[in-house]
């Protein structure tokens, strides 16, 4: 069993607590990637932004996360790591307070950036609580961060709908700025200090991420099933608003509500974890990818404008939640077990590939929306969870997908 260590020396295992105290930081951090979301309008109409552009309030804060991802999260196997959470957390506050202060759109997009950029700490998070568990329950500490980490980013949405009903979009930011700040401090006390033994400089560590690809198969796989899954997952969400919207003329407010349905992916990250420790993970993966696929198998039902259609929808929401959240914690159980040094590198890697094909799928599900209309969507959506299906069953080890 790992035991714990700070500059090589074995520590005792930090209580429950200290788990359950990152899972939140998570959940409150991944929230400000999606606050502007739902305020997409408010903020463009304050700002002076076009139609056209308004898009780029909500985008923003997504380039930046995945430049982060590659430049930021590496770093977690060269920078003692809790003055690096400190430091991204402290990059977060000063966007946020610039972002609730703009009063230009080149400000507030700059601003965005950088809270997509500071938000990576939720990744520097996750390995900080993988460096602390015993080796035996890395999944299931790995489940219950990220179960946080989703209910932060499921709540996002309709809490900056709430508050700026209440006050304003500004309020919004300002409020998430305090936040970091307690949290900021909190994090300080309560985290012990974790230097890595990595002796890389920077731009070697970024140099070694690329062979890191070539050699390591289990990056390779695992990246390219959840980035199957989770391109189905943005296509999905993307689209099944407009759905929502012409089908069934639910407003904002009622679109909200439906996307309350994403809490089966909270539950699901811890069991997912235990499955991981109880070396399931072959079995957890294809329920994954069979619950991925049973959402555009219901979803299709959301054709028509009925009971039933709704239902369909409802349901196909929970399992694709489900399936998806699934599987990130499969995948990122399976390379943390891999070179405790090489974690963070590891991790960067693995989440800005997912990311990416999450990008991707948006794109994709405003064209088929657009030019085949939902049963294209499920098609889709069908399509590329049988892909990674298919990859599954086709590897060579069938002991195990790691």
């Amino acid at each position: 069993m790992q035991t714990p260590s700070i500059h090589g020396q074995a520590i005792q295992a930090p209580g429950s607590w200290v788990f359950l105290l990152l899972a939140t930081a998570c959940g409150m951090i991944a929230a400000n990637i999606y606050y502007a979301q739902p305020l997409i309008g408010p903020i463009a109409v304050s700002l002076g932004l076009s139609v056209q552009f308004a898009g780029l309030v909500a985008t923003v804060t997504q380039v930046g996360y995945g430049i982060g991802l590659l430049l930021i999260v590496p770093l977690g196997d060269l920078m003692e790591n809790r003055r690096l959470v400190i430091t991204t957390l402290g990059v977060t506050t000063l966007a946020l307070v610039a972002t609730a202060s703009a009063t230009h759109a080149f400000t507030f997009l700059a601003a965005g950036v950088l809270i997509g950029l500071g938000s990576v700490t939720v990744q520097l998070l996750v390995l900080y609580a993988v460096h602390l568990a015993p080796s035996a329950l890395q999944g299931r500490i790995v489940g219950i961060v990220t179960g946080g980490l989703m209910l932060g980013i499921m709540f996002a949405r309709p809490a900056a709908s709430f508050i700026t009903g209440m006050g304003s979009w500004r309020t919004v930011f300002m409020g998430s700025a305090v936040t970091m700040i307690v949290l900021a401090a909190v994090l300080r006390i309560a985290l012990p200090i974790r230097l890595p033994v990595q002796g890389l400089r920077y731009g070697s560590l970024l140099a070694s991420m690329g062979p890191l690809i070539w050699h390591t198969p289990v990056l390779r796989r695992r990246a390219f099933y959840q980035s199957c899954l989770f391109g189905a997952f943005s296509l999905f969400w993307t689209t099944v608003p407009l759905l929502l919207a012409d089908n069934f003329q639910f407003s904002q407010t009622d679109i909200a509500v439906f996307a309350l349905t994403g809490i089966a992916s909270a539950l699901a990250a811890p069991l997912a974890g235990h499955a991981a420790d109880r070396g399931w993970d072959r079995s957890a993966t294809c329920i994954a990818m069979l619950a991925v696929a049973a959402c555009f198998v219901f979803g299709r039902l959301g054709s028509s404008a009925s009971v039933i259609g709704l239902m369909g929808l409802v349901l196909g929401a929970i399992f694709l939640g489900f399936g998806v959240s699934v599987h990130a914690v499969l995948g990122q159980r399976a390379i943390f077990s891999l070179d405790p040094q090489s974690r963070g590198r590891l991790n960067g890697l693995f989440m800005a590939t997912y990311f990416t094909a999450g990008a991707l799928g948006s794109i994709l599900g405003t064209w088929a929306y657009t030019n085949g209309g939902w049963p294209l969507i499920n098609w889709i959506g069908f399509g590329l969870s049988v892909l990674a299906l298919i990859s599954l069953c086709t590897e060579r080890n069938h002991s195990t997908p790691r």
